[in-house]
């Protein structure tokens, strides 16, 4: 049967709304569901701005256009000595939890599905908003507080329920190398593999681990169009051979003008674990499904089993009829592969 994959965020108005409508359209094709990142989390990382700028030790740059960001290190800052509380994903993690153990007692949602937590990698966080060199010094003590977030929501859902998925885009755009805000560095492969590994290692291995695989989604448009799926390859199996665990599936965007076999072609170079599920972010409510099932139709030529999902959230820049759209497009074209 086939296989759906929400990646994260849901322009429907709460979590219980996202649990029932999902439910509805795709529960025999489900096997995680996120809450819909309701309120400041649609904007996904711009989301810890605030959390960023309310520690004493940062500072935004002089002469910058607004108040929060850029950030940079206070004077006299020794980068060691920043303090890190709550960055709000636990907290936020624990009421979605609850609304998705009553969809599911209610039947909303099937019995085997599993609550999704989507996080951004650190490096996203703080390489966006913070100036270089400091981000280089900011971000080790960033990272180990999202460590902190991972084993709070660890602590409070049980294990058999929890899937937590690591959205990657910064570091895709820049691995891409083509996006001049994010450009690639000297030992960007052996950083990132680093970054990787403790990411994935640090995941309970009775939960279950994902990894989405991001172009951006600046009011749903890509930052730049990958040019086919070879660097989201390369940078999967990267992931793949970094991480010290399974990875329970891998997620690609597709753009929805890619129907020549071209972009598919080097799938055939994935080197992903057996029990690796791949989800092709195929789905787009704009051709709907026909447009859908062309693109699964040059997709099978080169990678023969994979679910689907659409490019990113479906909710940034996108009303809520639009949200709907895409849930029944997924149903669609799920119920005719």
């Amino acid at each position: 049967m086939a296989t759906v994959h929400f990646v994260g965020s849901v322009a429907l108005d709460t979590p219980s709304q996202v649990f029932a409508v999902i439910g509805e359209h795709c529960g025999p094709y489900l096997k995680r569901v996120p809450d819909g990142e309701p309120g400041g989390r649609r904007l996904w990382i711009s989301w810890q701005i605030p959390v960023l700028r309310a520690n004493p030790a940062l500072t935004p740059l002089e002469g910058t256009m607004g108040p929060q960001v850029p950030l940079k290190l206070a004077d006299g800052v020794q980068p060691e000595a920043i303090h890190w509380g709550e960055l709000g994903y636990a907290r936020e993690a624990r009421p979605g939890y609850e609304d998705f153990l009553k969809a599911r007692t209610a039947g909303q949602l099937p019995e085997s599905v599993r609550f999704q937590v989507a996080l951004p990698t650190p490096w996203a966080v703080i390489m966006s908003f913070c100036q270089q060199p400091d981000a280089r010094q900011i971000y080790p003590g960033y990272e180990r507080a999202m460590l902190q977030e991972l084993d709070r929501i660890c602590e409070v859902i049980p294990h058999r329920d929890l899937a937590i998925q690591w959205d990657v885009c910064i570091e895709m755009v820049a691995w891409d190398g083509r996006w001049p805000v994010a450009p690639p560095f000297p030992g960007m492969e052996r950083v990132f593999a680093e970054i990787f590994g403790r990411l994935g290692g640090s995941v309970p291995p009775d939960v279950e681990l994902g990894f989405h695989l991001c172009y951006g989604d600046y009011d749903a448009r890509h930052f730049v169009e990958p040019t086919d799926a070879s660097k989201m390859v390369e940078l999967a199996n990267l992931i793949a051979r970094s991480v010290p665990r399974p990875i329970t599936w891998m997620h690609m965007p597709v753009p929805i003008d890619r129907t020549d076999e071209a972009f598919y072609i080097p799938l055939q170079e994935l080197q992903l674990g057996t029990d690796t599920e791949l989800y092709l972010g195929l789905v787009h409510a704009q051709d709907g499904v026909p447009g859908t099932l062309r693109r699964i139709q040059s997709a099978r030529k080169y990678v023969p089993r994979f679910g689907i999902g659409s490019e990113c959230g479906i909710s940034r820049g996108r009303d809520v009829d639009l949200a709907l759209n895409f849930i029944e497009t997924y149903a669609g074209a799920a119920a005719a592969m």
